[in-house]
Formats: C-alpha cells, structure tokens, sequence
C-alpha cells in the first residue's frame, strides 16, 4: 500500500509538469493562429497627399507605434474570453495539482517528499525538452534555472 502511494505520489508531480507543458504548448498554438491570421499586410503605397495628412496629425514615433486602424485585425471578444476560459481552466487545474502536492509534503514523511523530488526530476526531464530546443535552436544559453538575473 505504501509503495502505491509513492508511486501515486511521482506520479501527480509528473502530471503537474504535463500541465505546465500543456499550457506551453497552448500558448504557443494560439501564437501560431494569431500569427496566421493577421500575416503580412499587403497594402498600396500612400499618396503623397495621404502622407501629408498623416504627418500633420500624428506625430512618426506614434506612427510608428499605433499604425494604420485599418492595419489592426479586428479580434473577436467572444474568441478571446474562450481562449482566456481555456487557459484559466488549465491554470486552475495546475493550481490544484500543486496544492495536493503541497499538502503531500505537509504530512512531513521523508519518503513522500522524496517522491516529491523524484517526480520533480522525472517530470521536468519528460516535458521541458521543448524549452531546452528552444534554446539550441536560438543559439543562446539555457535560461537560468530560477528565472531570475538572466
């Protein structure tokens, strides 16, 4: 019985980092989509009268932030609170999962907080080979390991 619940135990930390990649991987996927959807923005050249215009009433660094209106895709709100419901949902399960493991090594038993290590190293090593790619892929260093100072 105690062996299960080890092994219960290496298993919900592992699960616990599967959520983080999962939110990872949706974050990434919805930068794929916006990306796709707004693209490159073909437009004519503008007049010299148009430019005029702009340059009367707009300063070039706000140009230059803010764009054309008619350059900006139009986002709809409903799509938005799906997708935000959707990362909230994956978040609160993240929180609870982390919680329960909180609450494994309140009960103070050395051999349920090693397993907490164990599938802390197991489930870091399974899913964050995506972030280690990254990096190669970047050319750049591994970022610091607490995410601080780099």
């Amino acid at each position: 019985m105690f062996a299960g619940s080890c092994i219960g135990v290496i298993l919900l930390v592992i699960s616990l980092e599967f959520l983080r990649r999962v939110q990872r991987e949706y974050d990434a996927y919805l930068r794929r989509v916006d990306r796709r959807a707004t693209g490159p923005v073909q437009s004519s050249p503008p007049s010299s009268e148009t430019e005029n215009e702009k340059s009367k009433t707009a300063s070039p660094v706000t140009r230059a932030i803010l764009g054309d209106a008619t350059q900006r895709p139009h986002i709809n709100p409903i799509i938005l609170v799906q997708r935000q419901l959707i990362r909230a949902l994956i978040h609160m399960f993240q929180f609870g999962v982390a919680y329960f493991v909180m609450l494994l090594a309140m009960y103070y038993n050395g051999y349920i907080i090693i397993c907490i290590f164990i599938g802390a190293f197991l489930g870091s090593f399974i899913f964050t080979w995506d972030q280690l790619l990254e990096e190669f892929k970047r050319n750049r260093q591994p970022p610091d390991v607490t995410g601080c100072c780099g």
